[in-house]
């Protein structure tokens, strides 16, 4: 029976970064476009009437949160992760990214140590430098595809950071950190007095066997905690720019709070405020569905690798909709392999040196597309093998 996810929906001239971006940035636009992380399905049919009954109101002036919009937030975090949190916590910001430069500004001096473990999604690294702080990098082990935490490394490096930004689940290695490596993350933060910031953005999308766990939830950690939430990976709403921090210590949030304020960030997307209360309010049947779907798409993908491309690694896809390849046994050199994808394979990936040193010979698939984009994607990666 077909999903409403292996429909097909041409984004080409609607303005999206994924497609219409194509040719400046890939050179060319006549590619399977599957290297940024949104997704090509429909939101729900609740997020539609929500903006649609929205637009009936034919003014957009300046935005105010109403208790609707806070009441959906905390409800989600409620319901989905046994979470309770309080209103006056939640701060909003236009996107997580934004929050994590907030978190840096108000928190740390220029010089501080801001500590993020690799690979990691690049903006991570952007924040400590954009902003005079010192990155600190803390290498994940990759055992065969498979990541885990270098404990030792880790504590060596908190002692020199003043902030480290934890990714969860983790991007890209898809990743889904369990209750143990959380707990010893936190103490060992605790333990250095160091601040965490949670980017929990990818906090839906867990599969079958894993459970995304709040950082802040866990014992006292919510004291030395800044959480990153947003339904935009997870509803498909990136363009709709809204994300809330939440932050249940004061002598944290205040500061951040006051910067996101001297900034003007805080005031909102009219139609982005409603897709977020239809998202977290009205639209789980949606989302379990499309947890379904790419929970087929990514036991697909993995099988296909291990029988038809064994030379190809790719990491246990425990959480998000991206799949981490590691292609260092085909000797090719980072251009090389991103020269034969784009240009041999007419596919558009990212490239794992983007996400640090520790990326390289790697790539980024984003499945969160019709599984026939899929299945035609992998047979293209499949005959690339005659051309080595």
């Amino acid at each position: 029976m077909n999903s409403r996810f292996d429909q097909a929906i041409d984004r080409r001239k609607s303005g999206c970064f994924k497609y219409d971006a194509l040719s400046i940035l890939h050179g060319r636009d006549d590619v399977l476009s599957m290297w940024v992380a949104d997704m090509d399905f429909a939101v729900s049919e609740e997020i539609q009437s929500a903006l649609s009954e929205r637009l009936k109101h034919p003014v957009f002036g300046y935005n105010y949160r109403l208790p609707d919009f806070y009441e959906a937030v905390q409800l989600w975090q409620k319901t989905r992760f046994a979470w309770a949190t309080q209103e006056d916590w939640i701060v909003a910001v236009p996107g997580i990214v934004p929050g994590i430069s907030l978190a840096v500004l108000s928190l740390t001096e220029p010089g501080d140590g801001v500590l993020i473990q690799t690979p990691v999604y690049p903006p991570f690294f952007n924040a400590a430098t954009d902003h005079g702080r010192h990155l600190i990098t803390s290498p994940l082990i990759n055992n065969n595809g498979l990541y885990s935490i270098d404990w030792e490394d880790l504590e060596t490096k908190l002692k020199q950071a003043k902030l480290f930004i934890l990714c969860s689940p983790h991007n890209p290695i898809s990743r889904v950190w369990s209750r143990e490596e959380l707990c010893k993350m936190g103490h060992l933060c605790q333990k250095h007095g160091v601040i965490v910031f949670s980017d929990e953005i990818h906090e839906d999308l867990v599969y079958p066997g894993f459970k995304h766990i709040p950082f802040a939830s866990i014992e006292d950690f919510a004291e030395i905690t800044i959480t990153g939430i947003s339904p935009a990976k997870s509803f498909n709403i990136a363009g709709l720019a809204t994300a809330v921090l939440m932050i249940s210590n004061p002598k944290l949030r205040k500061p951040v709070k006051v910067l996101n304020e001297k900034l003007h960030l805080y005031m909102g997307n009219s139609f982005g405020i409603r897709a977020l209360i239809a998202a977290y309010h009205d639209s789980e049947v949606w989302l379990e569905e499309l947890l379904q779907y790419l929970n087929v798409t990514r036991e697909m993908i993995v099988d296909f690798f291990q029988r038809e491309i064994p030379s190809v690694k790719v990491s246990p896809i425990e959480g998000t909709y991206l799949a981490w390849m590691d292609f260092k046994d085909w000797e090719l050199d980072d251009a090389e392999l991103q020269n034969i994808m784009l240009n041999k394979a007419l596919i558009a990936l990212e490239p794992g040196i983007k996400y640090g040193e520790d990326g390289k010979g790697y790539m980024r698939l984003n499945f969160g597309c019709p599984r026939s984009t899929v299945i035609e994607a992998l047979n293209r990666i499949k005959n690339l093998q005659g051309m080595l």
